[in-house]
Order: structure tokens, then C-alpha cells, then sequence
């Protein structure tokens, strides 16, 4: 029976189940979300098994969020066409609030999709998003119809900073002349007007519910959905040509921005996906344009929203990732396991094993293997989403522990795995890697005394067999950790203690061959001289300088740093199934470039400076296209390594901005 409640009250019932889920109460929230049939509850339901499915990575619960969403976006499509025949109960058009629900089933339907990182999801995902193009136009246009410069933000204080391409935060119409400052564009998001005050500032607040849940949605929505468009892969991205879509970045997080200060529950999704933002281009671009300013919005987002609901999963892993950030790695740990205490309310575990997850890597980062290893087999008892990577990583620790039995006894358990988890018909990311790091379409699948092993440890196996040991225990040809070599991936390397990134050059660097055209004061001795090399493929060679040329760069070594680099690049066209390694050392190059140049800039004049900035920003540009060039779809993570470039041209787009060079 339909319910005869007004779309206030529908609203306020719906918020209530919202309060429940950033609670990490989701059982309160689905009860709250079951109670009425309107498209704001069908729509939470939807943003729970969204959620389930986003942390958890659950085929089953993907599947569920599309069925949720489906049924929110069509119950919105419904009401929204009536309500144009009734007046408005605000001072938007009838059915604004709507059209907002409609937009959100609709973009969430697209993330959906996108969830698995393969070019199919993201299609799958650009095509649901072609749907709400002109929608998320037509609704910004007529809610902000002179840009979002008179609204409020998060900070709190104008910030000297980023600046973006002039002109990216005006639509429509052109803002009120305003003295000239040397702040940066966000100076731009505080600019003093002269026109009549916008419907929801701090002079012309909303009035009521519905129209702060029209002001919130309006800017999140348009906000998530050029953001996901400036962060698609470039591959994918030049696809969306063809539909004729347009972003910018920084309109984006501006709109997020304004979102995020609000009161509706947009605005903790706008939070959510900000914080996801800044974390991900802290983690995995390598290089920030202003690292300071990106911690500060960080931080003023998390406790924003910490405040309002402190027993939130997801709010206390963004701490804890502030804190991993910003080199506060017992802090993290601390934060992390306080979050995971018995004693919590956890009915939430998809948000509750991001913990378990983030611990994990957090430990790897501080070479605390026991303590990984264990984080990551505990996983495997909170999802189902690859077991095998999980037992991978965790063979790593057990291996870096010298515990070689362990690490054979995860190891075969690996087969077995790969091929229960797929997304869309397809191998996960991870799980393409563990197959072709552990096989080759180019090596025959060897046989033992059990059988063929339908490829899988193929490589190892091949190298014990040159070794003359028993392929059974084809750990004993291992010499470089897994779990560091995944980790690569994951950028845990750029951000360690100088302790622990000593202690992995002297642990890598012992390994014979020895290294002795390579200078570094942090290099062990040489080890003697034997019969067997413990690299003997070019695969773990260039594995090998890669790894030392990332550390290298963590400890500010940048003349041993490029040499491990470029001779991890010089290998690269000779690995026999290491695609990856040419692509993500190309990467780490450009990274490195732009980090030493911030350290010379230090002790530079400004002109002298700038001239070197223009070169270094141009060959920074150079290296991340050559990178992009080596990263096919046949590459191992290529998806991965193609959104990193993505955002690391975005801090060189900044950088320039803040040099007052051109793009």
C-alpha cells in the first residue's frame, strides 16, 4: 500500500536508516530502510548492498545493489513525473527532490559496475552514466545557476593553494569582480559577491529538509559524477569522447566540497567519497602537487563527519589512513586495532574487515610479517572476495620469516583458489597477476610426480628444476618476498620508516648476482661468490633494481634511485612474464623527477627554480606517456597502474597551476 506520508516525513524516516548504517548499525538501518516502500528507502536499501558489495567485493552483493537500485531509480522515475502535475512544496521546481534520488540510483548503478577495475565494468559503467548526463547538467544548471563560489566548504579558513584551469569553477555566469590575492583557486570558492545571496547560503539558508536534501544531492551527484569520469583510465576515457562527455576535476571536488557541508545525508557521501579521494592520491599517485593542503582537507573531512557518528568504520580507518599518510605508523596501528576491539558494535563487516584489511598493509609497511601474515589469513574468514591473494600475500611474510614450510603449504593452496573468485566472467586484477607470476603462456606446464599442475608455479618450478631440488618445494627457488613484489602495487614502499626501508636494501641487495655497478652507502656487502646466482631470471633482476630504486627514492637517495630505475626500465623488454615491470618503472621515474626537483627547488633562486621546473615537469609528462605506452591490456594490473598515471598527470596539472605555468 502506498504511504500516504509527505516527502518531508518520507525523508526524515529515510534519514534515520542512514544514521543507523554510518553508525555501522546496518541491521538498525535495513529495518529502518524496510519500513515504507518510497524511493528514499528503496534507495537506501540500495546504498546498503552498494556499500556491502564496494568494501566487501562480493559478486552475490553486487547483484543485490543492482536489483536495490534498479527498483529506487524506477520508484523515483515514477514520483518524480507525478509530482510535476502537483506545486511545489519548496522553492525548487516540483519533483526536484526526485530527480535527485533518480540521479543517485543512477550513478550509483554506474560504480557498480566499476567496481571490479576490468575496461568491462568501466564501459558497463559509462553506459549507465551516459543516462544521467544531461540530468546531472540540467539539475547543477538550475540549483547553482552562478556557480558555487558563495558556498560554504569544510575549511573553515581560505587555503593558499591548489589552483586549478581558469575558469573551472564558474558555470554559467561569471562571478563578481573581487580584488586580486595571491591565494590560489580555492580563493575562489570564499570570494566575496555582490548578487542576491543563493538559496542555501549562509544568508538565504533552506528551508526545511527537502530542499537541503535538493542542495546536497544536487552538488554531490554532479560532483561523484565528473570525478569518476577525470579518474577513469585513459583507455576508457577516450571512449567517453564518443559520448560526447566533458569533466573537470576541480569543479568536481569543489561541488564534493560543498556537498560535504551540509546537513543532509548527502553530504556524509560526499564526505565518504572525498575522503576516498585524497586517500587514494595519497596512497597510489606518488608525487602531490601540495601534500600539506591535501592532508588539511583530509583531515577537516574526517572529523566533520567522525564527529557526527564516532562509531563509524569507515570514519576510523580515514583517521588511520591520516595517519599512515603522514608517517604516524604505530599511531595507525593503534587506531586500527582500537577499532577492531570485541567490544565494538560490529554489524557492519564489510566496513569492519576494511580494518582487518588496512591493518594488514599497515603492519607489511613496518616489516611485521608474523603480524600480517595473520591479518591477512584472518581475512579470508571475513570475505570471500580472493582467498588466493590473501594466502599469497600472507606465503610472502611466512617466506620474508624464513618459515619456508609455511609459505609451501599457502603456496599450493593458491591453485585451488584462482579460479572460484571471477568478476564479470573475468580474472580479478590480482588474481591475473598471482596466475602469470606463477605461469607463463610461453612456458610448458611441467610435470611432477601428482600430474601437471594446469600451469600454476610453472615459473618457480622451472627455476628449482635448474636448481636441481625437488619441484614440490619450489620455495627454495624463491628469493624475493611475494608479498613485497604485490606490494608495489599498493605503493607501501614510498611511505616507510628510512629503519625499515634500510633494512629492505640490505636484505635485497645481499642476494647474488652482486651489485657492482650501482653505488649506494646503504648496499650490503657483497656476498661471496657461488655456483648458482640467487637471481638467475632478468624477471628478478628487474624486480630487484625496482624495488631498490623505490626505497632508494623513499630515503631521498636520488642518484642510486635512477640507476635502479632505469635498469629496471633496460630489463624490462626481456621478462619473461613480468609485464608490469616496464610500465610501473617508467612510472616510479617520473615520480622520482618530481620529487627531486622539490628537494633542489629548496636551495634554488626562483627564476632558477622555474626554469627547471618547466623541464622536469615536461619530462615528468614524458615519462608517465611512455609508461601508459607499455601498459596494455595484456599487462598484469594494467587498470591499476593506468589510474595512477591518470592521477599523477592531475598533480603535474596542479603543480603547473601553482608555478603559474601553462598546462
Amino acid at each position: 500500500m502506498a504511504s500516504t506520508l509527505s516527502a518531508e516525513e518520507l525523508l526524515r524516516s529515510a534519514t534515520q536508516g542512514f544514521d543507523h548504517l554510518f553508525a555501522n548499525d546496518i541491521d538498525a538501518a535495513q529495518k529502518a530502510f524496510e519500513s515504507q516502500d518510497a524511493p528514499f528507502h528503496l534507495l537506501g536499501l540500495g546504498v546498503v548492498a552498494f556499500l556491502q558489495a564496494a568494501l566487501g567485493m562480493e559478486t552475490g552483493l553486487m547483484d543485490e545493489a543492482t536489483r536495490c537500485l534498479t527498483a529506487s531509480e524506477a520508484g523515483a522515475k515514477k514520483q518524480a513525473r507525478a509530482a510535476k502535475s502537483l506545486p511545489s512544496v519548496h522553492r525548487f521546481d516540483a519533483g526536484m527532490e526526485w530527480e535527485v534520488m533518480h540521479a543517485d540510483a543512477v550513478v550509483l548503478l554506474g560504480l557498480t559496475h566499476a567496481l571490479g577495475e576490468s575496461y568491462r565494468g568501466y564501459l558497463q559503467c559509462l553506459y549507465e552514466l551516459n543516462s544521467a548526463h544531461s540530468k546531472f547538467n540540467k539539475l547543477f544548471k538550475t540549483v547553482y545557476p552562478n556557480g558555487l563560489q558563495s558556498y560554504a566548504t569544510p575549511a573553515t579558513t581560505p587555503l593558499p593553494s591548489r589552483r586549478g584551469s581558469d575558469g573551472s569553477l564558474v558555470t554559467q555566469s561569471k562571478p563578481t569582480t573581487a580584488p586580486t590575492s595571491k591565494s590560489g583557486f580555492f580563493s575562489r570558492w570564499f570570494a566575496p559577491s555582490t548578487s542576491v545571496a543563493a538559496p542555501g547560503t549562509i544568508t538565504n539558508p533552506p528551508s526545511g529538509p527537502v530542499e537541503e536534501l535538493v542542495l546536497s544531492g544536487t552538488a554531490f551527484g554532479y560532483g561523484l559524477f565528473n570525478l569518476v569520469l577525470s579518474l577513469l583510465p585513459a583507455k576508457i576515457r577516450n571512449v567517453v569522447g564518443f559520448f560526447g562527455f566533458n569533466h573537470d576535476r576541480m569543479l568536481a571536488l569543489q561541488a564534493l566540497a560543498v556537498s560535504a557541508a551540509r546537513s543532509d545525508i548527502h553530504s556524509v557521501f560526499a564526505g565518504l567519497v572525498l575522503m576516498t579521494y585524497h586517500g587514494v592520491v595519497l596512497l597510489l599517485s606518488g608525487y602531490q602537487a601540495d601534500e600539506a593542503h591535501i592532508i588539511k582537507q583530509y583531515k577537516a573531512i574526517v572529523s566533520r563527519v567522525d564527529g557526527r557518528y564516532p562509531d563509524g568504520s569507515l570514519w576510523i580507518l580515514n583517521k588511520a589512513k591520516i595517519q599512515r599518510m603522514t608517517h604516524d605508523t604505530d599511531g595507525a596501528i593503534e587506531t586500527l586495532r582500537d577499532g577492531l576491539k570485541p567490544e565494538r558494535k560490529k554489524s557492519f563487516p564489510q566496513a569492519d574487515t576494511l580494518l582487518t584489511f588496512e591493518l594488514a598493509w599497515t603492519l607489511l609497511s613496518h616489516r611485521r610479517y608474523e603480524e600480517t601474515a595473520k591479518q591477512f589469513l584472518d581475512i579470508t574468514k571475513l570475505n570471500s572476495w580472493s582467498h588466493a591473494t590473501y594466502y599469497f600475500i600472507a606465503a610472502g611474510c611466512y617466506f620474508s620469516l624464513k618459515d619456508y614450510d609455511r609459505t609451501q603449504k599457502l603456496l599450493d593452496k593458491i591453485p585451488g583458489q584462482l579460479d572460484k573468485r571471477k568478476l564479470s566472467g573475468r580474472d580479478m586484477p590480482t588474481e591475473a597477476f598471482i596466475k602469470n607470476k606463477r605461469s607463463s603462456s610461453f612456458i610448458p606446464i611441467l610435470l611432477t610426480s601428482n600430474g601437471p599442475h594446469i600451469g600454476i608455479v610453472a615459473f618457480y618450478q622451472r627455476k628449482q628444476a635448474r636448481l636441481g631440488g625437488d619441484e614440490n618445494r619450489f620455495v627454495e627457488a624463491i628469493k624475493i618476498s611475494p608479498a613485497e613484489e604485490i606490494a608495489i602495487f599498493w605503493n607501501t614502499h614510498s611511505r616507510i620508516e628510512s629503519s625499515v626501508a634500510i633494512a629492505h636494501i640490505q636484505e635485497w641487495s645481499s642476494l647474488t648476482p652482486a651489485i657492482t655497478d650501482i653505488e649506494s652507502k646503504y648496499l650490503a656487502t657483497p656476498a661471496p661468490q657461488t655456483d648458482n646466482d640467487d637471481l638467475d631470471t632478468v624477471d628478478e633482476l628487474a624486480i630487484r633494481s625496482l624495488l631498490l630504486g623505490i626505497v632508494h627514492r623513499t630515503l631521498a637517495e636520488y642518484t642510486a634511485a635512477r640507476a635502479f630505475l632505469l635498469d629496471a626500465l633496460k630489463r624490462a623488454p626481456d621478462v619473461e612474464i613480468s609485464s608490469w615491470v616496464g610500465g610501473v618503472s617508467a612510472f616510479e621515474l617520473a615520480v622520482l623527477d618530481l620529487k627531486e626537483a622539490d628537494a633542489k627547488a629548496v636551495d634554488m633562486k626562483p627564476e632558477e627554480a622555474m626554469t627547471m621546473w618547466e623541464g622536469v615537469l615536461a619530462g615528468a609528462s614524458e615519462q608517465l606517456d611512455k609508461a601508459y605506452t607499455m601498459s596494455t591490456k595484456q599487462t598484469d594490473l594494467s587498470s591499476r597502474l593506468d589510474s595512477r598515471i591518470v592521477m599523477l598527470k592531475d598533480e603535474i596539472f596542479d603543480k603547473r597551476g601553482l608555478l603559474g605555468l601553462p598546462a
